[in-house]
């Protein structure tokens, strides 16, 4: 290798530390932050704060947080970090299993191996012998079990034990489900890993009652109903339709609330407001308890105007959304005497629908057609402001100690990891 080339190597590697001190020092104070509640004016964690102030995905902002705060149960750990002799990488992978009294030996391992392969030990150790593992398995099987119920606040709780395979598909189904959810849309402004898995999972429920299970369902489009204007959105089977009954007065922008109840559950009259807005309606006239007359089903939004939302749309019209899962919002509500008009309807994905009805957010559309959102106090929702420039130099790396490099390399290949180091790392994480 040519001077030249060593010396960039050698320029890459130290950029590599000064990273290692840097992100330590920024989990310093993310931890700080996060007990200090800084985030609690306009987010709901840390994470979430993190991820629109500096650019990364929830996930990521997520793994931060918790990797902040395990560093400070872990005091060599951090001391390697702050050193520049440990990445970002090995840390987060340590912290999932590290306890004070492994953390000498596991970072031991993690300095003389690769990121990979360390992540290999945490996360493929096993636990029995052949044989122990075979009866453990029988014992998870018949530990199987899944159980949904309603709970006091109304929300589906959902609660369950499922065998690998069953919960590897039902993840890459739950994960693919999310990622169609929210292709294209701003990380800064994706809901929490949890709420997204609770949105896709509505997704993957919706798209098998439409594919259907063989047998006898039919259906012939949207198929969520309610008595006297209350309403439904999605196709599904009419088998298994979900009906949402609302009174009309409900339904109303300034109407006294009354009757509103999606499969038995009391939701808000806004939620119900927000499922009118694009589903199918069946109205019903009661007197005196008794149903005298029902009327027959209509679409809120026909056919041809959904095909024309959808051409001039082109997905969720909320900023930096685009989702293309979406149903059609009146900017004034039918109920209140608002057309079902392309110059009246706009597309929102589900979660920006919910935001705009039951979260407060306000929205208008001009002359042209162009949406503006607005919060509860006002102001025009904008992108998150820039990141400052840098402010400091970082510190000097320190030298590096004469058997290793100072920027977390391994001190070997891993084909080279002595075996004793190795076991003595796998028992650390058993």
């Amino acid at each position: 290798m040519s001077d030249d080339l060593f010396e960039l190597g050698e320029r890459i590697a130290d950029l590599a530390a000064r990273i290692n001190i840097a992100t330590f020092d920024m989990l310093t104070l993310v931890a700080d932050f996060d007990r200090r509640e800084g985030w609690a004016d306009n987010f709901a964690s840390c994470a979430e704060w993190l991820a629109w102030r500096t650019g990364r995905t929830l996930a990521a902002a997520r793994e931060n947080v918790r990797v902040a705060h395990a560093l400070e149960e872990l005091p060599l750990t951090a001391t390697a970090m702050k050193g520049g002799r440990l990445s970002y990488t090995k840390v987060r992978t340590m912290t999932r299993v590290a306890a004070p009294e492994t953390e000498a030996t596991l970072l031991e391992y993690a300095q003389s191996t690769s990121a990979a392969r360390l992540e290999w030990l945490v996360r493929g150790w096993k636990k029995l012998s052949r044989d122990g593992e075979v009866a453990a398995e029988e014992v998870r099987h018949q530990s199987r079990t899944f159980s949904v119920a309603v709970d006091a606040d109304g929300m589906y709780v959902v609660r369950g034990r499922l065998e690998p395979e069953v919960g590897a598909v039902l993840m890459r189904a739950i994960e693919a489900a999310s990622d169609a959810l929210y292709r294209g849309e701003d990380a800064d402004r994706r809901p929490r890993n949890r709420q997204r898995r609770a949105d896709a999972a509505g997704l993957v429920a919706e798209r098998a009652l439409a594919a259907g299970f063989g047998g006898d369902e039919t259906g012939d489009g949207p198929s969520e109903g309610a008595g006297c204007g209350g309403v439904g959105s999605g196709s599904r089977a009419e088998r298994y339709q979900v009906v949402v009954h609302a009174d009309a007065a409900t339904l109303a922008e300034r109407g006294e609330t009354g009757r509103s109840e999606l499969d038995g559950v009391r939701v808000s009259a806004e939620t119900s407001r927000r499922m009118a807005c694009d589903a199918a309606r069946v109205a019903m006239c009661h007197r005196d308890g008794e149903v005298v007359s029902v009327g027959r089903r209509t679409r809120t939004i026909p056919p041809h105007i959904r095909r024309a939302l959808e051409e001039r749309d082109r997905g969720c019209r909320y900023p930096g959304c685009a989702s293309r899962f979406t149903e059609a919002h009146h900017v004034k509500h039918w109920a209140d005497g608002g057309e079902t008009s392309l110059a009246n309807t706009i597309l929102l994905c589900r979660r920006h629908h919910r935001l705009v009805h039951e979260g407060g957010t306000r929205m208008a559309l001009d002359r042209d057609g162009k949406a503006a959102f607005f919060t509860r106090a006002g102001q025009v929702l904008g992108t998150a402001p820039p990141l400052p420039e840098v402010a400091r130099q970082l510190p000097e790396p320190p030298p590096p100690p004469p058997d290793r490099l100072s920027n977390g390399a391994p001190r070997f290949v891993d084909s080279a990891v002595p075996l004793s180091l190795e076991l003595e790392a796998l028992e650390a994480v058993a």
